[in-house]
């Protein structure tokens, strides 16, 4: 039987969901599969059903899992294809929504700067890789981004052209580095731009931009990623209905 570790005070459920969690950070199911059945999950770890499905139950909860009726239950997978422009929303003179292109300009191996390191958990200096990518409208720069990563385990990005792979990054940290993004939290700034993404954006320098700071994590809540997207501020739009 495997060995639940844990708090040895917190109850069954609590543990297992704990290692349930480990396990999917670890790959033993992909995002889209079907994890054991709960009977299985009992007879695995020596408890009952009704302490498997309150563990399982947890997961679901979170957001973790997915119950499909009659099909059993999954491995969720996150959608953020469209997470950035529920803030910044580029349309053309008819009022068409236009998607902006993707631009990898670099990917370097570097050492964290400290805000960097501490939103990775990493040293300080500790060995890691930034992404530098634009997203333009024809020839308008529109966004540029800041993308950090633990270099380790994406290793393998420094070993390709990101450029030939597609503008979604995050199915290609899970093809290349099989490292997948469960969960982002991200804040939204304003600001003046800086000289360096002025000449990206090809802005006045001070001008008003609008930056968004997303930190992903994968399923155990281990961060992955540190972003920061900066735009320009005639794209941003923020909308929330109150009732």
């Amino acid at each position: 039987m495997p060995q639940l570790s844990g708090d040895v005070r917190l109850p069954r459920y609590q543990l297992l969901r704990d290692h349930l969690l480990a396990q999917i950070a670890n790959n033993r199911w992909r995002p889209g599969e079907a994890i054991a059945t709960e009977a299985a999950l009992a007879s695995e770890f020596e408890m009952s059903v009704g302490t498997v499905r309150k563990a399982v139950d947890a997961l679901v909860a979170e957001g973790v899992l997915e119950r499909q009726q009659g099909r059993g239950t999954f491995i969720r997978r996150p959608q953020f294809q469209s997470s950035l422009f529920r803030f910044f929303r580029f349309e053309a003179a008819s009022g068409e929504r236009l998607m902006p292109d993707s631009q990898i300009l670099s990917v370097e191996p570097l050492s964290a700067p400290e805000q960097v390191a501490q939103a990775l958990d990493l040293p300080e200096g500790g060995a890691a890789i930034r992404i530098l990518r634009t997203r333009s409208l024809g020839a308008q720069p529109v966004l540029a981004e800041q993308i950090w990563l633990p270099r380790q385990p994406f290793q393998p990005l420094l070993e390709v052209d990101l450029n030939h792979k597609g503008p979604l990054l995050y199915p290609i940290y899970e093809e290349l580095c099989g490292q997948v993004v469960a969960s982002a939290q991200e804040v939204l700034t304003a600001e003046a731009v800086d000289a360096a993404n002025a000449r990206l954006l090809q802005l006045a320098n001070g001008s008003p931009v609008v930056v968004i700071e997303r930190l992903a994590c994968n399923y155990a809540g281990q961060p992955l990623e540190w972003r920061r997207s900066i735009g320009h501020a005639q794209h941003f739009r923020y909308r929330v209905d109150i009732r």
